[in-house]
């Protein structure tokens, strides 16, 4: 077996790679090796932007310097392959907001190349979006407990209407990219699905204010930083451990059921910022500097997912608990300290 990995070298496409190189695939990653978000952590830039690539090169893997927005690049990484996981994006909120094109052409031409490619050669192929495309209005449906935001039912699945509150380019791109992904099904019986994924987390994260919080505070908790907290530190997700995410790619592929899911860490892995916070200041051992800022323009406070689809088509749930999940990116982090010196 042969897999494309688009964005290999990014934390969520680094672990898909190495899960399919450890059952001995072929693996191919296709990555531009951008800095947009880590230009505005502080950490090691090049250091940090190189380390994927170099970990993905001892492990036997392809790698190709290419970019998902230009369509020849992609019909040859593509070539021979037996399957695609579409895990490029730009993923940020924030740089959506600044940058409105980059973020069109990343998420909307980049995933409809990546669909091209899938239909020119006939390989099944999952896309990366993001429960972000449900809008904020998420936020007038919870009540605020004494730790965390409250809300009944818990759990949202697919069925819930999207695009609604306060919308940012990133809410559009995500959507258009999930459309594309149902029209080449409809259209072109494409095997292909969508994973709406909620807050990830994991080793080789270099999360920052813009993009993988659960990460951000870890590294800042390590090394003695400033952190900041936007609007409220009871906002709540069902954070998903990486190599459980990593899981359900190789879960469609064996289970090819087109559509849909809801990809997160369900129920049983709610948190709140407040309790993760705990956690990780538990685990390292030190004290934290935070400071509360005022909210942000199109953030959703309160996200669960509703896993039962992925449960039932894809035989997939997740394995690792939110307390051995931070223990482990809390010791990588203590590991990797130089990388995230500026």
């Amino acid at each position: 077996m042969k897999v494309l990995v688009t964005g290999g070298c990014g934390f969520l496409g680094s672990h898909v790679c190495e899960l399919y190189r450890g059952m001995g695939e072929e693996v191919v990653s296709l990555d531009n090796l951008t800095k947009h978000e880590l230009v505005r952590t502080g950490y090691d830039v090049e250091g940090a932007r190189l380390h994927n690539w170099n970990v993905l090169k001892e492990m036997g893997v392809q790698l190709v310097k290419g970019d998902i927005r230009n369509k020849e690049e992609v019909f040859e990484a593509a070539r021979d392959c037996d399957y695609i996981v579409h895990t490029a994006a730009q993923p940020a909120m924030t740089i959506s907001i600044e940058q409105p094109e980059l973020d069109l052409y990343s998420n909307v031409v980049g995933t409809f190349n990546v669909l091209e490619a899938a239909r020119a050669y006939d390989i099944p192929v999952v896309s990366c979006s993001s429960i972000h495309v449900y809008g904020n209005q998420i936020n007038e449906t919870i009540q605020e407990g004494e730790e965390r935001f409250i809300r009944e039912p818990p759990a949202i699945d697919e069925s819930y209407p999207v695009m609604q509150g306060k919308l940012t380019p990133l809410h559009v791109s995500k959507r258009a990219g999930e459309l594309y992904v149902q029209t080449y099904i409809d259209t072109y019986g494409l095997d292909a699905a969508t994973f709406r994924l909620t807050g990830m987390y994991g080793p080789r994260q270099f999360g920052g204010e813009d993009h993988g919080w659960v990460a951000n505070f870890v590294i800042r908790t390590v090394l003695g930083l400033p952190m900041k907290v936007f609007g409220t530190d009871k906002q709540v997700r069902d954070i998903l451990y990486v190599s459980d995410a990593a899981a359900a790619f190789d879960a469609f592929y064996r289970h090819p059921v087109p559509g849909l899911y809801n990809i997160g860490g369900g129920e049983r892995n709610i948190i709140s910022i407040r309790e993760c916070l705990r956690l990780i200041r538990e685990f390292a051992g030190r004290e934290q500097h935070i400071s509360y800022e005022p909210k942000r323009h199109g953030d959703l406070w309160y996200f669960v997912c509703d896993i039962t689809r992925a449960r039932e088509h894809l035989k997939w749930e997740p394995r690792v608990s939110n307390e051995e999940g931070i223990r482990r990116l809390v010791k990588w982090v203590q590991d990797n300290v130089s990388l995230f010196k500026g």
